[in-house]
């Protein structure tokens, strides 16, 4: 006979949001624990008065005691598990055609956003790059590992790890092949017809942001004719998009990193625009300020910094970063020109980047106008119970 599920008894007025599916239950939320689970047990949620909720999975090193992901009293047994899997590669294929390059080069599984809290899976043509930031759900990682080969069949499965995981959740986990055979260092990703050789075993993330895929193409939309400013260009994708499909006169790309901007060239030779694209490596912030100095302006200005604020701690500092960074873009962005800014910060609303903007245009002396509000791309879909899933902003403003 097998031994009863442990129970987690919420405290008092704790049980409406994981009623209505919400899938993180904090440490503070916790009245009593029936049992004695560890990292990666399956317990059930109930309220304060015993009302079943839902099962997740226990992690008494993490602040989110508890990741939920069924809600009937039912186990998390391998079928549950391959019908989530099962659900995030359906909606991949109802997104994307067949073999196009947009189902080879995706997100096939989105964390919360797919049901499957602490697991990002990105595919790379045939490898799949797995990261984990729940120390709970990577005790099933063979499991959810074999299913992921089976439903999507791929030729190689690759984990990429965050450094700051085991802090968070106590997982300790290393980069390194899990299933098939090794991908290669790099792999040539296609995306909106253009080119870019990713480093999937040592890049940033995974290797390659996909979530503005389609924000890259929204403001190539703007940029004939214009001489453009990329400013975190990362390996460049903003500025390429413009190139290609936009026919830009020119881009400037600007990062700090030297590597990124080694890519970042050498995707503008693999894409025939080299003659049209420069690059400074540098503190962007920096060299937006010198820019300013200088009096230069640029007919579209794309702004996509990296997570600034990182916890709820944090949110009034990071604010006060992207109204500097939001400035100092505006005062380069030629009267009547383009500025694309985005935030990924979950933390960030789009009120706050609205309220940042306000106060940017006061300080730069310009007005702005909100002409498109954009969000990740459709393959990171937002959950309508998590809505922490929502969390890139990008907005395209014309700058009077």
């Amino acid at each position: 006979m097998s031994s009863p599920v442990p129970t987690i008894r919420l405290k008092p007025r704790k049980a409406l949001p994981f009623h209505c599916q919400h899938p993180w239950v904090f440490a503070t939320a916790i009245g009593r624990i029936e049992g004695n689970p560890d990292t990666g047990d399956e317990v059930r949620l109930v309220s304060e008065s015993g009302e079943f909720i839902a099962r997740g999975l226990y992690n008494p090193s993490s602040k989110i005691r508890v990741r939920l992901y069924r809600w009937e009293d039912l186990p998390l047994d391998a079928d549950y598990w391959r019908l989530l899997i099962q659900r995030a590669v359906g909606l991949r294929k109802l997104l994307f055609s067949e073999g196009s390059d947009a189902a080879r080069f995706c997100r096939l599984v989105f964390s919360e956003g797919d049901g499957l809290s602490g697991l990002t899976v990105d595919r790379y043509g045939d490898f799949l790059l797995t990261q984990w930031t729940s120390a709970a759900l990577f005790e099933r990682r063979d499991l959810l590992i074999s299913l992921l080969a089976e439903e999507a069949s791929p030729s190689g499965i690759w984990r990429r790890t965050e450094k700051n995981m085991g802090h968070l959740e106590g997982l300790e986990a290393h980069d390194g092949l899990v299933w098939g055979s090794e991908p290669p260092a790099k792999i040539d990703v296609v995306e909106n017809g253009v080119t870019y050789n990713v480093d999937v075993v040592s890049g940033q993330k995974t290797g390659f942001y996909y979530d503005q895929r389609e924000n890259r193409r929204a403001v190539a939309n703007f940029t004939s004719g214009a001489n453009v400013l990329d400013v975190c260009s990362y390996t460049g994708s903003f500025g390429l998009n413009a190139l290609v499909h936009g026919k830009a006169a020119s881009v400037l790309a600007v990062d700090s990193s030297q590597s990124a901007i080694d890519g970042a060239l050498e995707h503008a030779r693999v894409n025939n625009v080299s003659d049209r694209y420069s690059v400074e490596v540098g503190d962007a912030f920096d060299t937006l300020q010198r820019l300013a100095s200088e009096s230069r302006r640029f007919e579209v200005v794309v702004l996509d910094p990296p997570k600034l604020a990182r916890t709820r701690s944090g949110l009034q500092r990071a604010l006060k970063a992207y109204v500097r960074w939001n400035e100092m873009a505006m005062q380069v962005t030629a009267p009547g020109g383009i500025l694309a800014t985005c935030s990924c910060s979950g933390h960030v609303s789009r009120d706050d980047l609205e309220h940042v903007l306000v106060e940017a245009a006061q300080r730069a002396g310009r007005t702005v106008q909100i002409i498109e509000e954009r969000g990740q791309a459709s393959d990171h879909p937002v959950s309508a119970h998590c809505l922490e899933t929502s969390y890139l902003k990008c907005f395209i403003c014309r700058i009077l």
